[in-house]
């Protein structure tokens, strides 16, 4: 089985999101970054080269397979800002209907930036989707 690449490493949040291209997606991912530490609680962590991660927790897979994983994460890519939010987001239709401009895909929500989104809305997806999957 190959190693998995995304799990935690020691190299610094702000370097990597210092080094995010354009000015307000910089900006907006150091904003996300400050939410998601307000909602949860924890300090940002790289996993791997490019997610932003938040808490640990354990997988365990059907197949016997574990590993460690963040509770929730971000990454400032190339067309989005992804948050990779536990579970899956059908859970929270609500929410997203009011959350505004986003797509959505397995456990990511994708954002082009933070205006388009309803800030309290998107606070509470995240503490939602965290409790729930500290919970179990």
């Amino acid at each position: 089985m190959a190693e998995l690449k995304t799990k935690l490493t020691d190299a610094s949040v702000t370097t990597f999101l210092n080094r995010v291209e354009g000015g307000e997606k910089r900006a907006d991912s150091f904003e996300i970054v400050k939410l998601i530490q307000q909602v949860t609680k924890q300090e940002p962590k790289m996993w791997g080269a490019n997610i932003v991660g938040f808490g640990s927790m354990r997988l365990k897979y059907a197949s016997g397979r574990e590993l460690d994983w963040m509770v929730i994460g971000f990454s400032p890519r190339k067309q989005n800002l992804t948050l990779y939010i536990p579970g899956s987001l059908e859970q929270y239709a609500d929410l997203l209907a009011k959350l505004g401009k986003h797509k959505k895909g397995g456990g990511c929500l994708y954002i082009r930036k933070l205006e388009d989104v309803n800030i309290p809305v998107l606070k509470q997806l995240i503490k939602t989707s965290v409790k729930a999957a500290t919970a179990k």
